[in-house]
């Protein structure tokens, strides 16, 4: 990447301050051409705040400002970088850019001064996708979790992973070149002593990682069931607040609600859908399609049935599709007399993770609650994950399936040769997570999710 690139590094809009961001070889000679100080910004030492204004082309003066200049290899990025820091509103920031790219720089694209970083070295891949995990944290516990990573606790223990790889590869390596050495370097049963402790190792690491994400990410809970059994009610008191219709008109809700609500630092994007029943009203017939297709989407289904009621047809055919997902029964309406009761529901769904409460009286909402971060998270410590991508996280799944495999081969005698190909696919895999081999269009895909400005 070359040239001089400038965006505006705070949201658009009113505020205290408006950062403009410019980087690239040049940058400051670019900024004293519109900066006008008591001297020249590139006589002034780095990361001196130095008070100015900003003249247009036109010699007009149009904001005073703040300008600082960072040396190559000491900015974000990692090159000559200057920050301009306007008055806050939009039309400061934005004269400021319409100067900057009439006297030559370009308009940075998303993710650019964070990629620039990574392709300068001073963040690896691993570091820079955890920097959109910061601006995305919806949580204390996700926020912890990214810095972790951006901090290089997750690339270091990849880095040793992958050495510890490279150097069992290359003992299997000698093994292949030199047959005449006999029992060569590795035996059967070190190589097997020495893969089981990589798998029990990146395990480890996919399971904090997996809980990093589960912070980032968040679950997708659908709330579903018939009408009637308080599915909106029971959003509601989650969210303690009054956000669906409630009425004793079975029907009421005809599309999908969703909110977000944070529990145990995770976010639980929570969909109130409309009751599943057959019905020849065609606005409600929309809302219970969309309703199917919001269950199967989930992450999580509650599954709300009303105890005062005993169970209906319409629920039993349900629970053909329910039960091969994951799932919570909600029994709702715990306050009133009981139809249905858990035993009655342990009896038919076995294997059902069952509660009761009442959505009325907002009772037993918390223990629900703690039940779906439970459910997903299958009770994992968030205190030292790591904050990772879904491509982070295949890449790792991927590299303990090639050791798994090569653990089998091992056991089968089937030859070093098969050995080595699933160990070296291993490697590459954390390489690929490291960034060690990124191609253009890996760089487009992660870098192209950022905002404009970072």
């Amino acid at each position: 990447m070359n040239g001089i690139i400038a965006a505006l590094a705070t949201a658009w809009g009113e505020g205290g301050i408006s950062v403009v961001r410019i980087s690239g070889e040049g940058a400051v000679t670019l900024a004293d051409r519109l900066f006008c100080g008591k001297k020249k910004l590139a006589e002034y030492p780095p990361r001196y705040m130095a008070l100015g204004r900003l003249c247009g082309c036109d010699g007009v003066f149009f904001d005073e400002a703040l300008a600082v200049r960072f040396e190559k290899g000491a900015s974000y990025s990692g090159e000559e970088s200057v920050e301009l820091h306007c008055h806050g509103g939009v039309l400061p920031a934005q004269r400021c850019l319409e100067e900057l790219y009439e006297l030559g720089a370009a308009m940075a694209q998303p993710g650019e001064f964070t990629r620039r970083a990574f392709i300068n070295g001073r963040l690896d891949l691993s570091q820079a996708e955890a920097v959109l995990g910061l601006i995305r944290s919806k949580s204390d516990e996700a926020l912890r979790a990214s810095a972790r990573t951006l901090q290089g606790g997750f690339t270091a223990e990849i880095q040793t992973l992958l050495s510890e790889l490279t150097t069992h590869a290359a003992r299997l390596e000698v093994d292949l070149d030199f047959p005449e050495e006999g029992q060569g370097l590795t035996q059967a049963s070190e190589s097997a002593k020495e893969l089981s402790r990589l798998i029990e190792k990146t395990e480890d690491i996919l399971s904090r990682s997996r809980s990093g994400m589960l912070l980032r990410e968040g679950i997708k809970v659908a709330i579903i069931g018939r009408p009637n059994v308080g599915k909106s009610s029971l959003l509601n008191a989650l969210l303690s607040e009054a956000r669906a219709i409630v009425t004793p008109v079975p029907g009421t809700t005809r599309d999908r609600i969703e909110e977000v609500f944070i529990h145990k630092g995770v976010p639980v994007r929570i969909i109130d859908t409309a009751g599943i029943r057959q019905t020849a009203d065609e606005v409600e017939s929309i809302g219970v399609a969309r309703s199917i297709e919001s269950m199967l989407e989930a992450d999580l289904r509650v599954w709300v049935i009303d105890a005062a009621e005993p169970l209906e047809l319409e629920e039993l055919n349900l629970a053909n599709e329910i039960l091969r997902k994951n799932h919570i029964i909600a029994l709702n309406k715990d306050d009133l007399p009981k139809t249905t009761t858990e035993e009655d529901l342990k009896q038919k769904f076995p294997q059902s993770r069952i509660i009761s409460i009442s959505a009325l009286k907002a009772e037993g909402t918390e223990a629900l609650k703690d039940l779906i971060v439970s459910e997903m998270s299958c009770g994992a410590d968030f205190s030292d994950s790591y904050g990772v991508t879904a491509r982070q996280i295949e890449c790792l799944r991927n590299a303990l399936a090639e050791e798994r495999e090569a653990l089998d081969l091992t056991a089968s005698r089937l030859g070093d040769d098969l050995i080595l190909s699933c160990v070296s696919e291993a490697r590459a895999q954390l390489s690929a997570l490291l960034g060690l081999d990124s191609t253009e269009e890996l760089l487009n895909t992660v870098f192209g999710n950022f905002c404009v400005g970072k």
